[in-house]
């Protein structure tokens, strides 16, 4: 039903896009989408239900917006300007710590919104499920094309399989969203990263058979 209500009173008039993603994002963050009402995003928004469909169109619409706010405002710690590394090795162990670090701050929810806010599979919600596979899945790509620059430049030897390679470092990056969520702290996070840079010479071993 929500996604059929439409806007009929225009945008409200005192209102901060920024700010009301600011504090939708912290709710989804905590709760997940599942868990987080229109009630609930009217009171943390402080916009009446009318007003958040005006503005956003429908729940899944401001979840989406609410995504994009997330990566813009979280994501650009972990991945931007990766190419400032020479080699990819040091870009991954970046990524990881920087993962580490950024999933266990003090002033937000532990763990990362676009693998924990998830509904369930089974849910009526497949537009937003559809939407995080998309996000999750970029970072298997992001490390994919970083380390295919890294054969073109001799970093990687030609052999390696950086499909198995960027599969493997987007799982551990996950797998550590997870378990901060479950109370695993920075340090313990940073000895995952630390302990799977160790296998990085397995990984682009040449005894690994492609496809």
């Amino acid at each position: 039903m929500e996604k059929q209500i439409m806007a009929t009173r225009g945008r409200p008039r005192a209102y901060d896009r920024d700010d009301a993603l600011d504090k939708a994002l912290a709710l989804f963050w905590e709760r997940g989408y599942d868990n987080t009402s229109m009630a609930d995003l009217s009171t943390a928004m402080k916009l009446s239900p009318p007003s958040i469909y005006a503005a956003f169109g429908s729940k899944e619409a401001l979840f989406d917006d609410v995504i994009a706010h997330y990566n813009k405002l979280h994501g650009t710690m972990i991945w931007a300007d990766l190419d400032r590394f020479k080699h990819p090795k040091d870009a991954t162990k970046h990524v990881l710590i920087a993962s580490a670090n950024a999933y266990t701050r003090e002033d937000t929810p532990h763990g990362c919104l676009v693998v924990l806010a998830a509904p369930q599979e089974n849910s009526t919600h497949a537009t937003v499920n559809q939407t995080l596979r998309g996000y999750r899945r970029s970072v298997t790509k992001n490390l994919r094309n970083l380390y295919a620059e890294g054969q073109r430049r001799g970093h990687i030897p030609s052999t390696a399989n950086i499909d198995t390679m960027a599969t493997y470092y987007a799982t551990v990056q996950t797998g550590m969203s997870i378990q901060a969520r479950d109370g695993a702290t920075r340090n313990e996070l940073i000895s995952v990263a630390e302990a799977a840079m160790m296998t990085w010479p397995s990984l682009i071993s040449t005894s690994l058979v492609k496809g």
